[in-house]
């Protein structure tokens, strides 16, 4: 079976297309205004007019309402949604419902009982992302996108009855190692494909997905 690798944070034409090049399964656009990932849902949708067929588009919201999801989707075609911030299982479902769209949710992990959390997503969330929970004496964080990694052992013959994906500290060097102790068969990465924050290089999104491809 091929991992699937997504691409976070995209906000440039040549990004996009080296990650269409590359054999991305997805592709992540922020709509998290403090991000310097942050693309605005018109750019969003002319960056993606032309993105290949099958390659998913994917949101990334944080705690935003129906309305913020509507008027974003008067720009762009996306194919899933992604929380990332402290929605609810009951969030989760209700817009799940609202939009007619599979929803991604993110669960931050820094230890084996963090993965309790993501049980009462079951059902209502369509996929997991695991990421890592950034801790309490790192000031100005984002909600992700940290270059912070966990351990990836925790994950290692996790038993969850829906499809999950690997997040947080993953670039070219390590996620071949980082899929072999997990066990993982999606990834995302976003600050380790990056010149500086909120800058891809599509060098290193070339060389992510092809040390994917070649596992």
């Amino acid at each position: 079976m091929r991992i699937q690798a997504k691409i976070c944070g995209l906000n440039a034409a040549d990004d996009l297309a080296a990650a269409e090049a590359g054999g991305a399964a997805l592709v992540g656009l922020v709509f998290y205004a403090r991000s310097p990932r942050y693309v605005t849902p018109a750019e969003a949708g002319r960056l993606t007019a032309t993105l290949a067929p099958g390659i998913k588009r994917v949101g990334l919201f944080v705690d935003v309402d129906d309305r913020t999801i509507a008027e974003t989707l008067t720009h762009i075609r996306l194919d899933l949604l992604q929380f990332h911030g402290a929605e609810t299982p009951e969030r989760v479902a209700q817009a799940k419902a609202q939009f007619g769209l599979p929803v991604m949710k993110a669960v931050k992990v820094a230890e084996k009982a963090d993965l309790k959390t993501a049980r009462p997503y079951v059902g209502k969330a369509d996929w997991i992302l695991f990421d890592a929970k950034v801790p309490k004496s790192m000031t100005d964080a984002l909600p992700g996108g940290n270059a912070l990694s966990f351990d990836w052992r925790l994950l290692d013959g996790l038993d969850l009855p829906c499809p999950w994906m690997l997040s947080g500290g993953l670039d070219p060097e390590n996620v071949a190692e980082a899929i072999r102790i997990s066990g993982a068969r999606a990834v995302d990465v976003s600050s380790g494909v990056e010149a500086r924050p909120g800058r891809k290089d599509p060098g290193k999104i070339r060389a992510f997905l092809k040390a994917v491809e070649q596992i």
